[in-house]
């Protein structure tokens, strides 16, 4: 029997777009990390070799440091460890494996599968690689290398493990692809016995694929990708002849990326919220996207508005999908009046609630989730009680607008931070009004600081 290690899609050096500053480092060296993790599995789990499944790195300019560490982490991996160019890192002129950095730093036992030449790696046990050479093949690599390997005299005592990279088929939405690896021809050779187990890259999600159970994408190593399915697996696989082969998954990824769909109405539907992020573990690496329907007050909008700005400091992304999340404001008069304004504060709130909750023509919308002035007009009400809160914060107000004027001469030198600009000849609308309102709620998220 034959135990080895399969891998795929380390992709050291991704970015996301998501990630902001330290967050982005984080997730960067939690890639590295992750290769120290899978040698320790290696070892324990008493694997022969490593195989990795392609898309090592992220793309074949990484930088000297990202290549730097990478060799010093595949360094501690304790068995030989065969590296397959995959799309993102192929072959080509510029290719990594080739620079001078990796081919003096490169550990001993690591070994770069350049061609389809198979490859013994132990007694009777071969690979069957079958790398990328540039990022778009005219057919299929796998296939082919399978092909030319087993052309020639059937050794029936030698165990095979053909390791490859890209879309099967039977997966594959895009029919016209002809780099498709092609699942039937290797079922069949696997019910043969001439090939016995087929490890896979490409797939960021772990996927058994076909009847045979012998071939399998071992999805990537940290999660990438809030649409993955269980990633942040390497497979521990057993494989001798005439036995169907042992897959077993071992988790060592680190990140999380969850979607949260919640229906918010009420205060108490935020509070919900609140404890539900305040439960998750591991924020500093976890991604949380949001898609959030419903209806909100204005007090109750503030309080959602707060507690993402809050949230958001903690998680290593925290942000709403707007292109499903579909929450809307209510700002009645009734609820702008309970805040106790008076005079001309009052009669400017409601004028300005009023033009920017009116329609504006399609041509001006934005796909924000919802209508462009609309949401606009959510967080600047919402920013608008905040104002007040601070504004009136004392027993002793009476009303009127004084002590708003006070808090915003005390802001200081923060106006210096308001691009907001009044334009005279500009009739009031819907856009103007929001971005009066929007004044008003960035002044006031400086006066509450």
């Amino acid at each position: 029997m034959t135990r080895f290690l399969h891998t795929a899609d380390w992709q050291i050096g991704m970015t996301r777009h998501f990630l902001q500053g330290e967050a982005q480092a984080r997730f960067a060296a939690a890639r590295i990390d992750a290769i120290i993790r899978l040698g320790a599995v290696a070892r324990e789990q008493g694997c022969e070799f490593v195989v990795v499944c392609g898309d090592v790195f992220e793309t074949n300019q990484p930088s000297r440091q990202t290549v730097g560490r990478t060799l010093e982490a595949l360094a501690t991996i304790p068995v030989p460890v065969y590296l397959l160019p995959g799309n993102h890192d192929p072959l080509g002129p510029v290719t990594v494996y080739r620079s001078p950095q990796f081919l003096k730093d490169c550990p001993e036992h690591v070994h770069v599968l350049s061609s389809s030449d198979p490859v013994a790696v132990a007694e009777g046990v071969e690979l069957i690689p079958a790398p990328w050479s540039g990022k778009h093949p005219d057919h299929d690599l796998v296939g082919a290398a399978v092909a030319a390997a087993l052309d020639g005299p059937d050794a029936r005592d030698t165990v095979r493990i053909v390791v490859g990279h890209g879309a099967v088929d039977a997966l594959d939405p895009d029919r016209a692809n002809r780099a498709a690896i092609a699942l039937a021809p290797l079922e069949r050779e696997i019910a043969a016995g001439r090939i016995h187990y087929v490890a896979l890259g490409d797939r960021h999600s772990r996927t058994s694929v076909g009847d045979s159970g012998a071939v399998w994408f071992s999805g990537a190593v940290e999660v990438t990708a809030h649409r993955e399915t269980s990633p942040g697996d390497v497979l521990v696989v057993d494989v001798e002849q005439g036995q169907a082969p042992l897959v077993t998954p071992h988790h060592v990824g680190t990140w999380a990326f969850r979607t949260l769909h919640r229906e918010l109405s009420t205060g108490s539907d935020v509070a919900s919220l609140a404890q539900e992020l305040a439960a998750l573990p591991d924020k500093d690496r976890a991604v949380v996207r949001l898609a959030l329907r419903g209806q909100l007050g204005v007090a109750d909008h503030a309080d959602l508005t707060d507690l993402l700005a809050d949230q958001g400091e903690v998680f290593a992304s925290l942000y709403l999908w707007e292109r499903h999340t579909t929450l809307s404001c209510t700002a009645d008069g009734a609820e702008l009046g309970a805040l106790g304004l008076g005079g001309f504060l009052s009669a400017a709130a409601e004028e300005m609630r009023s033009l920017a909750l009116a329609p504006v023509p399609a041509t001006a919308q934005v796909d924000c989730g919802q209508d462009g002035s609309e949401q606009r007009a959510a967080e600047a009400v919402g920013g608008l009680v905040r104002a007040v809160d601070a504004a009136f914060a004392t027993d002793d107000h009476a009303g009127g607008d004084s002590g708003l004027d006070d808090d915003a001469e005390a802001a200081g030198d923060a106006t210096d931070l308001l691009t907001w600009e009044f334009v005279p000849q500009d009739q009031p609308d819907s856009r103007s009004a929001t971005g009066a309102l929007e004044l008003l709620y960035r002044l006031s998220g400086e006066v509450t600081r």
